[in-house]
């Protein structure tokens, strides 16, 4: 009996092991507030979470990013910070809270956020 006893206790040991590493190798990922108000600030490669609430009229390749919190602002004057980002592979859908990694391009009209990999977490079902 006791011999399965420390063969249970080394697997969870090993198991929490595993997660762990597993954890740290993972970066923690922003928000669009902590970047919005100065995006030259980052540099390389970034990974942010945000909500898609926006398609460029010109580029329907370019959505802008909320951050999740602005979905508990229903009043008309709020003053949403938005990321443009430029999709590389298939565009979210209008409420996709997602996890966003890339790095921000400077052009003439300011910064954009070119995405090397977009992963959708979930829907928030917004406007509509």
């Amino acid at each position: 009996m006791k011999k399965y006893i420390y063969v249970l206790v080394a697997v969870v040991i090993g198991a929490a092991i595993a997660f762990a590493t597993v954890q740290q190798g993972e970066a923690k990922a922003l928000n669009v507030n902590e970047i919005g108000s100065d995006p030259s600030a980052f540099t390389g490669t970034i990974t942010f979470t945000g909500i898609m609430g926006a398609v460029s009229q010109q580029d329907p390749t370019v959505v802008g990013i909320m951050d999740l919190k602005e979905l508990q602002c229903t009043t008309p004057g709020c003053n949403k910070i938005y990321i443009p980002v430029k999709c590389a592979s298939a565009v979210p859908a209008l409420g996709d809270e997602v996890k966003v990694t890339g790095s921000f391009m400077k052009d003439a009209k300011g910064y954009l956020f070119t995405a090397d990999k977009i992963k959708v977490v979930r829907n928030h079902k917004i406007g509509g």
